[in-house]
Parts: structure tokens; sequence; C-alpha cells
């Protein structure tokens, strides 16, 4: 029997415009109120998760940072860390401003930009939609460098680098990846978001990767996360459509795909479920946990 089942946000539970479909809600309540344990876990941030984790009722916990950090949503603490240091984030902050490429710095609670394009375009479009308390915590700054240098914490997250140029954009990456003790997400495929920005609505598709700290993914949140609620490493469903979705779904005792994931990651998979746009996690629930 399953206890456990991790979700993956964007690609998987949000269908393309970003909405969370009625067969979605209704499949994780009923799965909850059975005893199960549901998370999401997702690159984004704290605030960001925990408003659409209340959306679906999944209040206990939450993965951010693509594994960075476990957060216990009752206990409104941080479980579990492994934040990237300061000086990684300033040298690669350094090299993306050399060669002038988009990046943002995330923490636990908001991204840091200097400009509203590529993702944060996306995640400005989806704070429209929502009520101030429960909008994503987007920080526009002059100097991102300047920034992190005076920043007190030390929750980051991750950094994400995107250009639409993929030659440009791999070049780099490969000056990034010289850079010791982090991780990279080898995500080197386009990726396409719909936005809805008053009556318009566009697609933005672009090149993008994640640097997080060294041997940060969500699997090994997961696993941190079931060692404390006792759970078997087979009695958990993981359900993802990106490469940082691989380990979760190689792990798991039920690996799961998204029928319009990469190709890298079905062949990973146990099984393949319906797109993000036809409730493909309904479809997981009401087949494996009824």
């Amino acid at each position: 029997m399953y206890k456990l089942i991790a979700i993956d946000i964007d690609g998987t539970l949000l269908d393309s415009d970003g909405e969370i479909s009625k067969k979605n809600k209704e499949a994780i309540s009923k799965a909850i109120k059975n005893g199960i344990e549901v998370v999401l876990a997702s690159g984004r941030t704290i605030t960001s998760i925990k408003t659409l984790a209340a959306e679906v009722g999944a209040n206990n916990y939450l993965i951010a940072g693509n594994g960075a950090l476990v957060y216990d949503i009752q206990a409104n603490k941080v479980i579990y860390n492994n934040y990237i240091k300061k000086e990684k984030v300033l040298e690669i902050i350094k090299i993306c401003e050399e060669n002038n490429i988009f990046y943002t710095v995330s923490n636990e609670s908001k991204i840091v930009t200097k400009e509203i394009n590529y993702d944060v375009l996306f995640y400005t479009s989806e704070n429209l939609k929502n009520s101030e308390d429960k909008q994503i915590d987007i920080k526009l700054v002059k100097n991102i460098y300047d920034y992190v240098e005076k920043y007190t914490g030390n929750d980051f997250l991750k950094i994400t680098i995107c250009n639409s140029d993929k030659e440009r954009f791999l070049q780099i990456v490969e000056k990034i990846k010289q850079i010791k003790k982090i991780d990279l997400l080898e995500c080197f495929h386009s990726s396409k978001k719909n936005i809805k920005i008053g009556n318009k609505e566009e697609q933005i598709e672009y090149y993008y990767t994640e640097i997080t700290n060294k041997n940060v993914d969500k699997w090994s949140a997961i696993r941190f996360l079931a060692n404390k609620l006792n759970i078997g490493y087979e009695e958990i469903i993981s359900i993802g459509d990106n490469v940082n979705d691989l380990e979760m779904i190689k792990n798991a005792g039920l690996g799961v795909a998204m029928e319009n994931g990469l190709s890298q990651v079905k062949d990973e998979a146990n099984i393949i479920t319906k797109s993000n746009d036809n409730s493909g996690i309904a479809h997981v629930i009401n087949k494996y946990l009824n």
C-alpha cells in the first residue's frame, strides 16, 4: 500500500495555463482523506508552493528549491535544508554579469531579479490571479551582486539562468560547470509556458538551468521526510515531468512520468500517466490509491 505521494508542480500538477484541474483537486482530496501524505515537491519558493498546497489541501509538508529544503507547514519552520553557500552564489552571479545573461537568485521566500522576463514573467502573470498574501515575492534590484553580498541570511535555494539563444546559453553553462561543490540541472531543452496578462495570452520559450548546492535533489528531501514519518521507500509514489524529477521517479516505489514529460524521464518511470492538461495526477491516484 502506498502511504506518500510526491507531486511536482509545473508541468505536472498545473496545466499549461497554470491551473489545477477540478479532477486533480478531487483526487488529491480523496487521497488525503484516506490517510495518504501528499507532498508538493518543486523548484519554487516556500510561499509559492504553500499557496498551491493550500489549494489542494496538502497542508503538512512541502519540498522547495528542488529539494534544498523540507518545510513543516503546521509548525511553520524548515526541518531540513541543503542551501547553496553565499560565496558560490556570488561566484555564479559574477559569471552571469560578465556574460550579460539573465539570471535570478531564490531564497526561502523570494525571487531576486533585475527585470521581469522568462520564468519571472510567468510568475508575475501567476501573481495577477492571486490575492496579495498568496503572491510570489519577486524583488527587483539594480545590483544583485551587492544585494546578495549584504544579505544577512544563509537560505539561498538556487540560481536560475535563462536565455533564448541556445548556443550562448550553453557557453555560459560550461563556464559555471567549472565551479566546485555545486549541482547544475542538465536541463538544456527549451521551456514553453503560456502566460496571461490582461486579455492577452502569449507563449514564452527559453532555455534554462538551475544551480543548487551539491547533492540537492527532490529524492534526498523525500527520503528525509519518509524516514521522519516511518514510511518505506517502496510505499512512495513520485510524479513528475522534468529532469529535476528524475531521482525521485527512479527511487520511489512507483515512479510516474507525465505524458507531456521529457523522454529521459519517461524512460526511467514505472508508468506514464496522462498529460498535465488531462488531469494525469487524478488518473494515477484513482488507479493506485483507491
